[in-house]
């Protein structure tokens, strides 16, 4: 009996740790200074598990036309950067939610939009009217709905 009450304990446990870590809609969230500041100056530094590493390694490529603008950066700072958002991309991070979204990634293909995502348009399916909400505005802006976003929580808020 004793051992049954703590098997079950234990199995518990082992179901609630996911949940307790964000669960299925929890990605590691961004620890680098660099990465904060410099992509957090005009939008919320997106956590690399929802890329693919090669697709960090084009945006950073890139970045004198970062989505119509120019994003350049100092080299120094962009190789700090790109080796964190390749070190922990969706293909290197394979916990979480990233897992989900790496299924959908075509092996090779260089996606640069984590809105263009199936998984991601699979969970947002909203009226238009929602994206046209001034605290909303576009699909990037995951705080917006999701206020532990930037901590890598993206639970249903």
């Amino acid at each position: 009996m004793i051992m049954r009450i703590i098997f079950s304990l234990a199995a518990a446990l082992l179901v609630a740790t996911p949940a307790l870590a964000g669960g299925n809609d929890w990605v590691p969230p961004v620890t680098d200074a660099v990465v904060q500041k410099e992509c957090g100056a005009c939008h919320m530094a997106f956590q690399p598990a929802f890329l693919p590493a090669r697709s960090w390694d084009r945006m950073m490529n890139e970045l004198d036309k970062h989505f119509d603008e120019d994003a350049s950066l100092p080299a120094d700072k962009a190789k700090i950067i790109r080796d964190y958002m390749t070190a922990n991309a969706g293909d290197v991070v394979t916990k979480g939610r990233a897992r989900k979204y790496m299924q959908w990634v075509n092996p090779g293909a260089t996606p640069q939009r984590i809105t263009a995502n199936p998984d991601f348009e699979r969970k947002h399916r909203f009226a238009d009217k929602v994206w046209q909400d001034p605290k909303v505005v576009t699909k990037s802006n995951c705080p917006a709905c999701h206020m532990g976003a930037d901590r890598g929580l993206y639970d249903d808020d």
